[in-house]
């Protein structure tokens, strides 16, 4: 043993004496401290001393071997202050056993003080003493230059390109910028991601691996699906979803439509409001029109009725140079369970290219007035193409933020605001998202995890406060725009703004969903809990780079949900409602509640008595079935939908608790059904202990981890089955004409 090596030793006894809170107790041999490979100003060889502040117990130190000896490792070498290695900063691959001896002789080591980010590097002379001191670069330096031998030596991620569509570009640029593989052509062996243009059966055949779209998303995002599950909530919450115009849903209400508008002219000759009519599987301003009187509506395309959404236009916005614009904001759903919501720090602002004025019935036809759809305005002769990011029609939402913060603008409330309106808004669409999901992967067959970008389209109005217009479930992310190169011939050419925001948007996505850095499921509490409104804080909440990240920016994606549950999940109730819907839904793959399946939870909860027999639950189902199908144009699929069971849940809520509110109505119902799931669940377990044909264990209700359980063995199925069957021969919808004349 050399000399230094014996000085060396004598200083890490003296450090362990200096720790009043040693951990005298040995740790396992297995445990291995991962160590940082050296700046590039270090020799070859160094150890690493890294001191906080002027505590011997902040203070670990690490070493590499010179040759190519071991030195037998004991257990009395250990450095006692395990407890701060968290605190050291790692940017390596080299292990060694935590705590241990000292490898080999080092001459040279760097000293890493915390809270300033610099290296203080010097020299040993043979006999142990520290000499020379000087500074180094930046500690983030050293870490990214290991960064990218890690990224080298790590199996590259693998992404499916060959369904990207317009994304393309934007997606290459990403994962080039990760250095990860692309399959622009699929692959025959499985791929860790496969990036979607359109939906979720883009490609059929995937059983494992992450896709970038939701079964079910496009459905659920359609204007009217959509107008449906904010309008339930407003039911509930009607101050929390006051970021929704009102809405009328047509043909279906356009009788209701039509007699409050002549109810609020009798009452105020001077009132006379403007409404939007906006097509359901419209996109891009497609179809989009302006009226003034109910008369004025297009309900007929052919001899087929128009399925749309009529709503309240806001006729004060905030203007930016007499201009009307609104705001594209890109979230990302990371995970349905548990909850996950990510939205983009950086997002578009798409301006009008008419100068606006409020509606009349001189301008309702201006459509570069009113709408700020980019592909409407970019064929207006004052659309500007610029490559500055704070001019032009297409901006980035920054630019506009500092200009109002320049103005006084409080931009911390309005992005608040903001967030508050995207997680609410995610809320209202997850439990229809639920059912979709478990029918196209059910619990136990082979399938992808998926994750998803939005659009959301967001108007502000003159108050400042966030309006909510709709949400994309394919959000343009094409980073190029046409351009008349000569008269009549266009061509596309690059586009700054949408490359700076798409692509960070797109390859921040990639990296939370790498394969190689999955973090833990969050625990999160039961959906519908407790109420707290805090205000939401505006901390950066940015996450660190991971060592094989190296020059990346950090994540231009910011977490909202879960961080902020404490202030939402009073608002997940429709989630709890969906799992009593999922959990008697009883055949894997379905999406509708068969009238046996409805008696079933009728029964099983106990909500049938003297007053409310199980016939007067049968006349329920048909009557509330009925309507429901009679708003869905050519449905084959019988049965009673998700929101058809709210319905349902609502009515038997307000019968069984009149002298509640409605929200209250809700919970105490909830708090009942699964009281008795979960007691019927332990008298279960009871009889499988002496009856071995006793029916398979229930799932808990109160999670949200929405298993199927079969709810009987299969001849009670197969009975169910049939009388579905004859029940639903009863059950056959009305014609739209029929309706609209009713």
């Amino acid at each position: 043993m050399s000399d230094h090596y014996v000085k060396v030793k004598v200083q890490l006894e003296q450090m362990k004496s200096r720790c009043e809170d040693a951990d005298k107790e040995g740790e396992d041999a297995d445990e291995h401290l991962p160590v940082s490979s050296p700046p590039s100003s270090v020799s070859p060889h160094p150890s690493s001393i890294t001191v906080a502040g002027e505590d011997a117990c902040n203070t670990s130190i690490t070493s590499k071997h010179r040759g190519r000896g071991h030195t037998k490792q004991g257990r009395d070498d250990r450095i006692p202050c395990g407890k701060h290695i968290s605190d050291v900063s790692l940017h390596g691959t080299v292990s060694a056993h935590a705590g241990k001896n000292l490898n080999g002789l080092v001459h040279e080591r760097a000293l890493h003080v915390r809270a300033t980010g610099k290296i203080l590097q010097g020299k040993s002379e043979t006999n142990g003493n520290y000499v020379t001191i000087h500074a180094s670069k930046n500690i983030q330096d050293a870490r990214q230059e290991d960064g990218f031998k890690l990224a080298r030596k790590r199996r590259p991620v693998t992404v499916d390109i060959s369904k990207a569509k317009t994304s393309l570009e934007a997606l290459k640029l990403s994962i080039k910028q990760l250095k990860w593989k692309e399959f622009p052509l699929g692959r025959r062996a499985a791929c860790d991601i496969y990036w979607h243009g359109v939906s979720f059966h883009d490609n059929e055949n995937i059983v494992s691996g992450q896709v970038n779209k939701f079964p079910g998303m496009i459905e659920m995002l359609r204007k009217i699906n959509l107008s449906r599950a904010v309008r339930t909530m407003q039911e509930l919450f009607p101050e929390e979803y006051n970021f929704y115009p009102r809405s009328w849903i047509l043909p279906e209400e356009y009788q209701q439509f039509s007699t409050q508008i002549r109810m609020v002219r009798e009452n105020d000759a001077t009132v006379n409001p403007t409404f939007i009519v906006k097509p359901d599987g419209g996109s891009q301003g497609d179809g989009i029109y302006l009226i003034r009187d109910p008369s004025d509506l297009k309900l007929m395309t052919g001899s087929q009725a128009k399925q749309a959404v009529v709503q309240e236009y806001i006729q004060k916005p905030l203007l930016i140079d007499k201009l009307k614009f609104d705001i594209r904001l890109y979230v990302l759903i990371k995970s349905l369970e548990p909850l996950e919501i990510y939205i983009a720090k950086e997002g578009l602002t798409r301006f009008c290219t008419e100068p606006y004025q409020e509606p009349s019935q001189k301008n309702l036809s201006h459509v570069f007035m009113h709408l700020t759809n980019y592909s409407l305005n970019v064929h207006s002769g004052n659309f500007v193409h610029s490559d500055s990011q704070s001019t032009g029609s297409k901006r980035t939402l920054s630019s506009v933020l500092y200009r109002l913060a320049a103005k006084g603008v409080d931009i911390k409330k309005v992005w608040s605001d903001i967030i508050a309106l995207v997680i609410k808004t995610v809320i209202a669409v997850v439990p229809e998202l639920k059912v979709y999901y478990q029918a196209d992967i059910p619990p136990g067959k082979p399938g992808p995890t998926c994750f998803q970008i939005l659009g959301f389209d967001i108007l502000l109005m003159k108050n400042l406060k966030p309006v909510l217009l709709e949400v994309n479930s394919n959000p343009s992310m094409r980073i190029e725009h046409e351009k008349e190169v000569a008269p009549g011939v266009f061509e596309y050419v690059p586009s700054p703004v949408d490359e700076e925001v798409k692509v960070g948007v797109i390859r921040d996505t990639l990296r939370l969903m790498d394969p190689g850095h999955k973090k833990p499921s969050i625990s999160q509490p039961r959906a519908g809990g407790s109420e707290h409104r805090d205000e939401i804080p505006m901390e950066a909440g940015t996450r660190e780079r991971s060592p094989d990240e190296g020059g990346l920016p950090s994540l231009c994606l910011k977490q909202v949900y879960p961080k902020y549950t404490k202030q939402f999940n009073f608002l997940r109730l429709v989630e709890r409602i969906a799992a009593l819907f999922i959990r008697f839904l009883g055949v894997k793959g379905n999406m509708r509640l068969g009238p046996t399946a409805f008696r079933t939870f009728i029964r099983t909860c106990k909500l049938s008595n003297s007053n409310f027999t199980m016939a007067s639950v049968d006349i329920l189902y048909i009557d509330i079935t009925r309507r429901w199908l009679g708003t869905v144009p050519d449905s084959r699929e019988a049965g009673m939908g998700l929101q058809a069971f709210v319905e349902a849940f609502f009515f038997l809520a307000g019968r069984r608790f009149k002298s509640l509110v409605l929200r209250e109505q809700v919970v105490s119902l909830l708090e009942l059904c699964e009281a008795q799931l979960e007691s019927q669940s332990g008298g279960e377990d009871r009889r499988s202990v002496s009856c071995s044909r006793a029916l398979p264990r229930a799932v808990n209700s109160q999670t949200l981890g929405l298993a199927n359980p079969q709810l009987g063995s299969p001849a009670p199925l197969r009975r169910a089955a049939s009388q579905d069957y004859r029940m639903h021969q009863k059950l056959k919808p009305r014609t739209l004409r029929a309706n609209l004349e009713n």
